[in-house]
């Protein structure tokens, strides 16, 4: 068993190589091997127990299941009838056990203390639910489990609730593992730890948990522990990225992805049954406590759809007559607006009975869809539950390849598909700022749809979205308006955090592209949508609101056919004695006598303060040299004002002990990861040429960056930096014409090796 470790003095220890032929157990993946693996187990623990009445070794966990990880735990339990010399009798089982280099959880307890701590603590009482007698009294062990399980079938509905407060607390902790890129396989929401949970709940007696698809899902993740355990040789349960393509190729799959995918799938298989056998559980307490008349609360909701006991059913005349088309749709849309479940059997029928859509869809079927995208946070819920019954791929056939598709963008939270569900809910909260939030909903949910095929998905998901937008119903003017807004689902964010806002060549640009208000209002609700699905590193209130800004800009450019003004300069950096420094919020300016490497000194004392730029702007005005920045705190604690003003100050002014300050400190940090890259811009200024940098973001890269840019005679006169994930992409305007092969040459190589 290659699992194995050697035992220190807490009893835990490396690898070690050598159990494997002290106790003989075998690796390996799959059913049969973890069965193999438990027979070794319990043959090696028979021989260490002595022939001794009152006296029995249970083995609980996944030992007690016959599910042993090739690095998993031992636990037992010494159960004993009270007779003498238990602990002299322990140590001589437990010590052999260390010594042979395993992980051991042990309890040593008589029939009525193991039910005592049962009774107390449910984790217990779960744990007794495995007991299974590996050597001794098998009369004594037969006590213990016939009376734990007797216990919790008759306690179980009153301890649901809190194990459930538990279990929450746990998923709050770990996540879910349907939509995590390195989830824990037995903590996390839909894992190995809750098919235990369905375990429990099923041998209460309260629901069929254990169902063919969950039973089918709960081998596949077994099969996964065991490749990671043998992929990196030691107990570990989170499947993290470094290892994903090993344990595919030891799982016999295609790529790290495809497994991935598959954990997705039977992480919600499992979720989804944990969440129908809790309500069953509810059902089942709810229903004891009603009085000896009381019934099932049942009532209509929406046409065809009627509330029965906390879920909602199809009415009997639904079932009786032919189903229309849009019913899955209809029902779908009531439990997201009604925020209750649909019960399985009534998924169960529409998968098998509703008949499919046809193209185009009837209108009533068109208005679902809407209905159901703009309900909020039922959406997410009620769309799960019909994704995991087929009916999702009834109404989109594309939802197939969507599906668990993994995002490696770290700055993405959720899986593909679960993405864009979760930017139509986010949308639903800005149906009230458009025209036409029907659109705008549909738009969230297909902005991505071009996602997992080759090329830019903005471009190859237009002729995909249009095609839905068709299949359901939409004119071709709608249709096209739903393809605008998946090609151009990023112009805003981009332009806003990388090009500069007050050329006029920025905006007019933008108008061109948008066309009209109503798109550019579109436009703007799903850029926030998109942004809250994807994670809290995709947006920030300054990024917020240079996009309101650019949004505010364009609106003028579209509403009026003028281009709005710039922004004149600060008048208090045009007034007074030289160098001006003013601090005001995340706003930095600062004007001096000379221009040159003005922006570079800037750039070089804030990162020395551990400012990040986000945006900064040189400009000469009566022969001031001005350079105003917009920052942040890089750790995430402002710096303290006096001495950033003071160093600003002696800085400009020339000071070069500040300058070898600055140097020695802001040089020592340099970004790692692929190589960087320069692109330049042509026509993207009014009186500039952009020249783009794409790298990896580091403490004082604008610094560096700026002051090789200075060196090599280019005189720059904005920077936009924007930052995603662990890279930037920063955007430095140069002042003058479309330089010549050489020059640019020239600029491209300072400016790499300045990174």
């Amino acid at each position: 068993m290659a699992s194995l470790t050697r035992r220190d003095a807490s009893g835990h220890g490396d690898a070690d190589p050598l159990v494997n032929e002290v106790v003989g157990v075998p690796g390996g993946i799959g059913e049969p091997a973890r069965l193999a693996r438990a027979a070794a187990y319990d043959e090696f623990l028979r021989g260490l127990l002595p022939a001794r009445a009152g006296v029995a070794l249970l083995a609980v966990g996944g030992l007690g299941r016959r599910q042993c990880a090739p690095y998993g735990d031992l636990d037992l339990v010494l159960l004993h009838a009270g007779v003498p010399g238990t602990d002299e009798l322990a140590a001589s089982v437990w010590y052999p056990i260390w010594d042979a280099g395993l992980r051991l959880d042990h309890s040593v307890r008589t029939v009525a203390e193991a039910l005592s701590v049962a009774q107390d603590d449910v984790k217990v009482a779960l744990g007794l639910l495995d007991a299974r007698l590996v050597a001794g009294d098998q009369a004594l062990a037969d006590a213990l489990i016939r009376t734990a399980a007797d216990h919790w079938r008759r306690t179980a509905v009153r301890q649901l609730p809190g194990l459930r407060e538990v279990t929450a607390a746990r998923w709050q902790a770990h996540g879910e593992l349907a939509f995590l890129l390195e989830g824990d396989l037995k903590e996390a929401a839909g894992g190995l730890r809750d098919v235990g949970l369905l375990r429990a709940i099923a041998a209460a007696g309260i629901t069929d948990a254990l169902r063919p698809a969950v039973r089918a899902a709960h081998l596949r993740l077994l099969d996964t522990r065991d490749a990671l355990h043998q992929q990196v040789g030691r107990r570990v349960d989170r499947l993290v990225a470094q290892e994903r393509d090993g344990v595919a190729a030891l799982l016999a799959l295609e790529d790290g992805d495809t497994l991935l995918r598959r954990v997705a799938g039977d992480a919600r298989t499992v979720s989804h049954a944990l969440d129908d056998a809790f309500r069953a559980a509810d059902r089942l307490r709810s229903g004891r406590s009603r009085s000896g008349n009381g019934g099932p609360v049942r009532r209509p909701v929406a046409r065809d759809v009627v509330e029965h006991d906390g879920e909602l059913v199809l009415a009997r005349t639904a079932i009786g007559a032919r189903p229309d088309p849009s019913l899955s749709l209809r029902v779908a849309a009531a439990a997201a607006v009604t925020r209750l479940p649909i019960a399985r059997a009534t998924c169960e029928w529409l998968a098998a009975y509703c008949p499919p859509l046809p193209a185009p869809w009837p209108v009533e079927a068109r208005a679902a869809l809407t209905t159901l995208l703009g309900a909020g946070p039922g959406l997410v819920p009620a769309w799960e539950t019909c994704d995991r019954y087929g009916l999702v791929d009834g109404w989109l056939p594309e939802w197939t390849r969507l599906r668990s598709l993994p995002q490696h963008n770290p700055v993405h939270r959720y899986t593909l598909d679960r993405h864009l569900v979760q930017t139509a809910h986010e949308a639903s909260r800005h149906a009230r700022d458009v025209d036409r939030p029907d659109l705008l909903l549909l738009g969230a949910l297909l902005h991505d749809i071009g996602k997992g095929l080759p090329g830019d998905h903005s471009t190859v998901g237009v002729p995909l979205a249009e095609a839905v937008a068709t299949r359901i119903g939409l004119p071709a003017g709608e249709a096209g308006l739903i393809g605008t807004l998946v090609r151009l689902h990023l112009l805003l964010p981009d332009v806003a955090t990388r090009r500069d806002l007050t050329d006029p060549v920025t905006i007019a640009s933008v108008a061109e592209a948008v066309g009209d208000t109503g798109t550019l209002d579109l436009l703007h609700a799903l850029v926030r949508a998109d942004a809250a699905a994807t994670g809290p590193a995709a947006w920030s209130d300054w990024k917020g609101r240079l996009v309101a800004e650019l949004v505010a800009r364009v609106r003028t450019a579209l509403d009026t056919g003028v281009l709005p003004e710039p922004p004149a300069p600060d008048p208090a950096l045009l007034a007074g004695p030289l160098p001006v420094v003013h601090l005001t919020g995340d706003r930095v300016a600062v004007a001096a006598a000379d221009r040159r490497g003005l922006l570079a000194t800037v750039a070089g004392c804030l990162a020395l303060h551990r400012l990040e730029v986000i945006s900064a702007d040189a400009s000469a005005v009566d022969g001031r040299a001005l350079v105003e920045c917009r920052v942040q705190p890089r750790y995430g604690l402002p710096p303290d004002p006096v001495p950033l003003r003071a160093d600003l100050s002696r800085a400009v002014a020339g000071d070069v002990s500040v300058t070898q300050r600055l140097r020695g400190r802001a040089l020592a940090a340099r970004g790692g990861g692929p190589a960087p890259r320069v692109v330049w811009h042509r026509a993207a200024a009014t009186d500039a040429v952009l020249l783009e940098l794409r790298a990896a973001d580091a403490a004082g890269l604008l610094y560096r960056v700026t002051c090789a840019l200075d060196e090599a005679g280019a005189l720059v006169r904005a920077a936009r930096i924007s930052t995603l994930g662990a890279d930037v992409v920063d955007a430095f305007y140069l002042v003058g014409g479309w330089p010549d092969d050489a020059t640019r040459a020239r600029l491209e190589a300072a400016v790499l090796a300045a990174v």
